[in-house]
């Protein structure tokens, strides 16, 4: 069965409840901020985890000391859906762990 798009409440309500995630060019998107590059690129193998865990995968940008996440579901046409926040949802419950911000 299909993944089906979410509305634009949906996302809006979905998004109150992720603070820091916003929607940008119909991704969610967010960025951490770490303590140093070895913690940065922890968080990333930590959420390549996750997203293979998901079978879900976002796009994942590895700066110095920063981590960003894009994604979207391609599946639906490249709109937001479930899986998506599901693994936004799944990344937070794991950013403070490695002292992100």
């Amino acid at each position: 069965m299909p993944t089906q798009p979410l509305s634009q409440k949906e996302i809006e309500d979905r998004l109150r409840e992720l603070p820091g995630w916003s929607v940008e060019d119909d991704r969610l998107t967010r960025e951490y901020r770490l303590g140093d590059h070895f913690a940065a690129t922890a968080l990333v193998v930590h959420v390549a985890g996750i997203q293979q865990e998901l079978d879900h995968h976002s796009d994942l940008t590895l700066g110095y000391n920063t981590v960003a996440l894009s994604v979207q579901t391609h599946s639906a046409g490249g709109a937001l859906t479930e899986k998506d926040f599901e693994l936004a949802e799944r990344v937070e419950g794991i950013v403070s762990g490695h002292g992100a911000a």
